[in-house]
């Protein structure tokens, strides 16, 4: 397994690092709150934290990681092999380029500080 630190690139939003023990998710949570995806439209939707939601879809463009189980409710083995992942299940082995391809709207903040979502 590579170590060290690799470049995430979000499609129009910007770049930030991630460490190869850390979840993209995680990173990209990371560098929208230091300002280094600025392009980003708004708060990323974060849902479960363990591959089961879906709210964190994303396609991988260029580049490769490693994944950890996620949800065939929201990722089909199809969809694995097209390179549709859950960003909360997924740790970098290289420099990735992704897509966000998020299936809900944001709708309000629970006092929790989680985020509602609307399908």
């Amino acid at each position: 397994m590579k170590t060290g630190c690799f470049i995430i690139t979000v499609e129009g939003a910007g770049s930030t690092s991630c460490l190869a023990s850390e979840r993209v998710l995680v990173a990209l949570e990371k560098g929208q709150g230091s300002g280094r995806l600025r392009g980003l439209p708004c708060k990323l939707p974060v849902g479960c934290r363990r591959g089961g939601c879906g709210v964190c879809r994303a396609r991988v463009l260029e580049g490769e990681y490693r994944s950890e189980p996620m949800s065939r409710a929201h990722i089909s083995e199809v969809d694995e092999a097209d390179r549709l992942i859950l960003s909360c299940s997924v740790y970098p082995l290289s420099n990735l380029l992704l897509r966000l391809e998020t299936q809900t709207v944001i709708k309000e903040k629970r006092p929790n500080g989680r985020y509602t979502k609307e399908e």
